[in-house]
């Protein structure tokens, strides 16, 4: 399995018993979606490797509390500790109207209502306080705050999002 054919789920942030439990944060809205999973991905190395689940339940809301089978000591917990967890994106629940997964809107078109098409999304910066699409308009990058208010719809047949942004902010980059 690669990567590039997963979403990340989450980290194991520490040890729970001496029987080899671990607390994972999940990257989720919805951690109860993933609280009865038979496996998961961990990247190990820069390997994904499959981890087949005897046991999991929530743990204080946030928190996945999990039971690898053959992870049986403090000692086998210790060495997936701090790992990112994966899983294949056909596992996603399928989100609809102007809901959408980054990865899923990358190569799409935006479009302003007033000003017109504006590029094609190259990526997503989720790095700043508010997430941001990376546009390229043959060359020039363009960056449009994702606010739901800014985003009247996500057509995704055309692989188009339209947006209405305050005058002038598309204008910024142009000049």
């Amino acid at each position: 399995m690669k990567k590039e054919d997963c979403f990340y789920l989450g980290k194991i942030v520490k040890k729970y018993s001496f029987k080899g439990e671990v607390l994972a944060k999940l990257d989720t809205d919805e951690p109860e979606v993933y609280e009865n999973l038979d496996a998961i991905f961990l990247d190990l190395r820069n390997n994904l490797i499959p981890f087949f689940i005897e046991s999991s339940q929530l743990h204080k809301s946030e928190l996945l509390r999990i039971k690898f089978e053959e992870v049986d000591t403090e000692a086998d917990a210790d060495a997936i500790m701090k790992t990112d967890l994966y899983l294949p994106l056909n596992l996603l629940p399928k989100l609809e109207g102007n809901k959408f997964y980054f990865h899923e809107v990358i190569g799409f078109t935006i479009e302003d209502v007033n000003f017109g098409k504006v590029g094609t999304i190259k990526a997503i910066n989720d790095s700043t306080a508010q997430a941001l699409f990376e546009i390229d308009r043959d060359g020039l990058e363009i960056l449009i705050p994702m606010n739901d208010e800014f985003i009247v719809k996500v057509d995704r047949n055309n692989k188009t999002i339209i947006v209405e942004t305050p005058d002038g902010l598309i204008d910024l980059y142009l000049e």
